[in-house]
């Protein structure tokens, strides 16, 4: 199971999106030139008396760390496995959707600028890590099914 490459792929998705939980996915910079991080589990905002709790982001986090890792232990469904990846990449692709969404809406709300953090990266990361073990797990579906006309 843990010696495939897809494994290793999956579960390398799981920390990726794990850490991005608490990683700054970028600031906030107000007029006085002040920056405020923006994580997905909370952006604080003093100057302008705002504190939000992006949720939808926080929850698209967890929910595709927990489908990458229970995905790892498909490994006997190789149809199902690719499905779940192929989900699991939708839902970080929605993450992004919700990013921008709530990062207009705060910077629309406060005027700020907003700079970008590595973290923001690291879904995308994730998405590229998921398309390489959809491939790893066709190729092993190609090999078993070249293995069963043999027989």
């Amino acid at each position: 199971m843990i010696q495939r490459i897809q494994s290793v792929y999956l579960l390398l998705v799981t920390a990726l999106l794990a850490s991005n939980i608490f990683l700054p996915i970028g600031s906030f910079l107000d007029k006085n030139g002040l920056l405020y991080p923006f994580t997905p589990l909370h952006v604080a905002l003093p100057s302008a008396g705002l504190c939000y709790t992006p949720w939808g982001q926080l929850a698209l986090l967890i929910l595709g760390a927990l489908v990458s890792f229970a995905t790892i232990f498909l490994f006997k469904n190789r149809k199902l496995q690719i499905r779940m990846c192929t989900f699991n990449m939708l839902i970080l692709a929605g993450y992004y959707i919700v990013f921008l969404m709530f990062m207009l809406m705060i910077k629309n709300s406060i005027s700020a600028a907003f700079q970008f953090s590595f973290g923001l990266c690291l879904p995308l990361i994730a998405m590229i890590l998921n398309f390489l073990a959809i491939r790893a797990i066709r190729k092993d579906e190609n090999k078993v099914k070249a293995a069963d006309r043999i027989r």
